[in-house]
């Protein structure tokens, strides 16, 4: 699987830790950018148009919240 995938997370967010444990569950790696302590990925993230989290980046395709169903087509 070699698919680029991002995950924009914060602290506080049950579904973004949701979302990390079910990528490590299909054995995925990806790259967390963590908007609670990193003010360049929260500017990024707004500059994407969204103001919560989690989004998911898998290549060019963007899933806003924790859609198992997306997900696992996006990886496939």
């Amino acid at each position: 699987m070699s698919k680029n995938v991002v995950v924009y997370s914060s602290d506080t967010c049950i579904y973004c830790k949701d979302a990390k444990e079910y990528l490590k569950s299909l054995g995925v790696e990806y790259i967390e950018k963590n908007v609670s302590k990193d003010m360049a990925a929260r500017k990024e993230l707004i500059k994407k148009g969204f103001m919560g989290v989690p989004v998911i980046m898998v290549g060019d395709e963007t899933i806003q919240g924790f859609d198992k169903d997306r997900l696992d087509a996006l990886l496939k």
